[in-house]
C-alpha cells in the first residue's frame, strides 16, 4: 500500500453531475468525470485492509454485501494512486469481465461493505473502476485477447445479456467456439433493452460486442430459441447449450386490467422507450408524451420509468411506493434521493414519491383507456399511463420447454439442468438481481460447462 495515510488526508469525492433541468432535456449520460489527480486521491483513501470486506460477495441480513465477482479491489486502487493503469486494468479484468457496465449501473455493495464506510464516507470503488477501465480503452490497453489454440468444442449461449455475455467471454478466451443466440435484433439483452441510454450508452454495449465479435465470439441476432425447431436444432449441433434469457416473466399486478389500455410492465416500456429513441422504431407501447404516468415501485427500475417518462415530456408523474416514509431515511434522518427523483423535483418542484400507498382501483373512459387510479388513501390520481415496476417472477417458460429444461431442477450452486448438456445462469437461475451478480453467475457456468467439456477447468 502506497498512501498508509490516505484515507486519513483525503475525503470522498463523487463525480459531479450535470443540472437535473438540464440532463432531461436529452439522453446523454449525465455523471462528469473527476481530474486525473483527484481520482489519484480517490485510490489513496483505500486502507489495503487486512480483511477487505468489500471483496466478500456475500448476501448479508439479505442484501448482498461486498462485491459478488471478488474484485480485487485494494490492488487497483493502490495501482490507481501510482498512476499505473496497466497494471490496474491488469487487476481489474482478473476477475470482471465488463467493468464498464458494472461501473455505471452496479449499486456499489462493494462499498457497503468498505471499513471506510464504519467512521466517514467509503471509497469511490465503482466510479475507481469505471475510470481504470475507461482509461484502458483511451490509451488502447484494451485489445483483443485471442485463445493460444481452439477445443474443437461448439458451445451455445442463448441470450446476450451480462449473463449470456460472460459465460460466452470466458469459455471463448478458454478456446471454445461460441455462439451467442438472440432473440432481438440487436445484442445485449438487458444492457440494450431495459437500462436508459443515460445510465449505459448503447456505445458501450456496441464496443464490448465489437470486441467479443473480433476474439472470435459470434452472434446470431434475431432468432428465437424458444420455437422448437430452433432449440432442437441447436441441441443437435452443439456440445453444450447455456440458457441466459433473464427473468422476463413479471410479477403480476393484482389488478383487474382487462378491457382497460395503459397499463403497463416496466420492462415493455423501457424497452419501447429505448427502440423509439436509439433504434429509430415506433413500438406499440405509447410514449409519455403529455401524459399524467404513474408509475409502481421504488427500485432502480422503478427510477428509470421516471427518468425516462421525464425525458419523454409526460405532464406530470407520481411514484407509488408500498413501504412508509420512515424506512427510507438515512440514519440522519434524511430521505436520499435518486437521479430520477432529483430530476422530477427539479421540473415539477416536488418529489414524486408517495409513500404507504399503492393502486386501489383503476378508472377507465368509455373506450376503456385509462384515465385515473385509485390509491389505498383514498386519492384518485389522473392517470393516462401506469407502469408497474413491481420485479419479475421467473423466467419464461416457453424456452425451458423448448429444451426439455425443469428449472426447479437444477442442482443447488450449480448450473447443471435435468438435459445432460444444458446449463441455466443469470438471473434465469437465481432470479431478478444486480447485472454484477449476472455476471458472476456467467462466470460460474461457464467453468462448469467448461468442466464438462474438458474434464477439468482453470477458469474461475
Amino acid at each position: 500500500m502506497g498512501k498508509t495515510t490516505g484515507f486519513i488526508e483525503y475525503v470522498r469525492c463523487d463525480p459531479p453531475l450535470r443540472e437535473a433541468a438540464e440532463r432531461v432535456q436529452d439522453w446523454e449520460e449525465f455523471h462528469l468525470p473527476i481530474p486525473e489527480a483527484a481520482r489519484k486521491e480517490q485510490g489513496a483513501r483505500c486502507m489495503n485492509c487486512g480483511v477487505p470486506f468489500c471483496q466478500a460477495g456475500i448476501l448479508w441480513e439479505g442484501a448482498p454485501f461486498g462485491c459478488p465477482l471478488h474484485n480485487l479491489i485494494p490492488e487497483w486502487n493502490d495501482m490507481i494512486m501510482s498512476g499505473n493503469w496497466s497494471h490496474a486494468l491488469a487487476r481489474l479484468l482478473k476477475t470482471n469481465n465488463f467493468p464498464e457496465f458494472t461501473g455505471r449501473v452496479c449499486p456499489a455493495p462493494c462499498e457497503r461493505a468498505c471499513l471506510c464506510r464504519m467512521y466517514e464516507d467509503a471509497v469511490t470503488i465503482r466510479d475507481n473502476e469505471l475510470c481504470v477501465i475507461e482509461k484502458g480503452f483511451e490509451l488502447g490497453k484494451v485489445k483483443p485477447r485471442y485463445a493460444p489454440h481452439r477445443s474443437g468444442q461448439k458451445v451455445a449461449v442463448v441470450g446476450s445479456g451480462p449473463a449470456g455475455l460472460a459465460v460466452a467471454d470466458q469459455l471463448n478466451h478458454r478456446g471454445h467456439s461460441v455462439t451467442i443466440v438472440e432473440r432481438e435484433e440487436h445484442p445485449g439483452g438487458l444492457l440494450t433493452y431495459g437500462i436508459p441510454n443515460m445510465k449505459l450508452p448503447k456505445e458501450i454495449v456496441a464496443r464490448r460486442v465489437a470486441l467479443m465479435e473480433e476474439e472470435g465470439v459470434t452472434f446470431a441476432t434475431g432468432t428465437d430459441a424458444s420455437v422448437p425447431q430452433v432449440a432442437q436444432r441447436l441441441l443437435e449441433e452443439y456440445d453444450a447449450v447455456v440458457l441466459c434469457c433473464g427473468a422476463e416473466r413479471p410479477r403480476p399486478l393484482g389488478l383487474d386490467v382487462a378491457g382497460v389500455s395503459g397499463v403497463y410492465f416496466a420492462a415493455a416500456y423501457l424497452k419501447a422507450a429505448i427502440q423509439r429513441q436509439q433504434f429509430g422504431i415506433e413500438p406499440e407501447v405509447p410514449t409519455a408524451e403529455g401524459r399524467d404516468v404513474v408509475i409502481i415501485g421504488t427500485g432502480d427500475t422503478a427510477g428509470d420509468c421516471v427518468a425516462t417518462a421525464l425525458r419523454q415530456g409526460c405532464a406530470s408523474v407520481t411514484q407509488l411506493v408500498r413501504r412508509k416514509r420512515e424506512d427510507y431515511l438515512d440514519t440522519a434522518g434524511r430521505l436520499p434521493s435518486g437521479y430520477a427523483q432529483e430530476e422530477a423535483l427539479a421540473l415539477f418542484g416536488q418529489d414524486p414519491r408517495r409513500f404507504s400507498a399503492q393502486v386501489k382501483e383503476l378508472l377507465k373512459g368509455e373506450d376503456g383507456t385509462l384515465t385515473a387510479v385509485v390509491t389505498t388513501g383514498g386519492d384518485t390520481l389522473p392517470c393516462q399511463l401506469l407502469i408497474a415496476a413491481t420485479g419479475a417472477a421467473g423466467c419464461r417458460e416457453d424456452v425451458c420447454r423448448a429444451f426439455g429444461v425443469e428449472v426447479d431442477r437444477t442442482e443447488e450452486n450449480s448450473c447443471r439442468t435435468n438435459v445432460d448438456n444444458v446449463f441455466i445462469a443469470g438471473d434465469m437461475r437465481r432470479g431478478q438481481s444486480l447485472v454484477v451478480w449476472a455476471i458472476a453467475e456467467g462466470r460460474a457456468a461457464a467453468a462448469q460447462v467448461d468442466r464438462f467439456l474438458s474434464g477439468y477447468t482453470n477458469l474461475r
